[in-house]
């Protein structure tokens, strides 16, 4: 009986196998979004004010960040908590494939984290006239938590390692 219990709860990973192929369809709808963007500010470029500009800008990279959240979730927990990716030896694979444990890649999720919520931080002060002190004070109070909580993750993980 104990082993048709364990066999199933291992067998249950795959479970996983379509949330993290979900996973793959956000990253789609993302790069459609993202292309959309660009496709909505190419026609006024020069109609623009910089400030705009910038604004527009630094939502791509808020997206590029987010897609790239996406890739690094999407892969690592597949390959953590499902099944190994078998990539031929001819194709391009990722460096980091196949290396990083749930430890790492919970670090790589907080630090992603602390950079979109930077980019984001970044776009709301570029627009502070338009925002109300109490809106940029919560905007902030919010960063600075991911940050600390990024923060203590790391050093939580250093001394658990040691």
């Amino acid at each position: 009986m104990e082993r048709i219990i364990e066999n199933a709860m291992y067998a249950s990973r795959w479970l996983l196998a379509p949330i993290y192929f979900g996973l793959s369809l956000g990253l789609l709808a993302l790069a459609l979004k993202f292309f959309q963007e660009i496709f909505h500010v190419l026609p006024n470029i020069f109609s623009l004010a910089e400030a705009d500009l910038i604004l527009v800008i630094l939502s791509l990279i808020d997206m590029a960040l987010v897609g790239g959240l996406l890739v690094m979730v999407m892969i690592s927990g597949y390959e953590n908590f499902v099944s190994q990716l078998d990539i031929d030896e001819d194709k391009e694979k990722l460096n980091w494939l196949g290396k990083m444990d749930s430890s790492s890649l919970k670090m790589k999720v907080a630090a992603s984290i602390v950079a979109i919520s930077s980019i984001h931080l970044l776009r709301v002060f570029m627009d502070a006239r338009n925002i109300e002190t109490e809106y940029l004070m919560w905007y902030v109070i919010i960063h600075m938590t991911f940050v600390v909580s990024a923060f203590a993750m790391g050093y939580l993980d250093k001394l658990t390692k040691h």
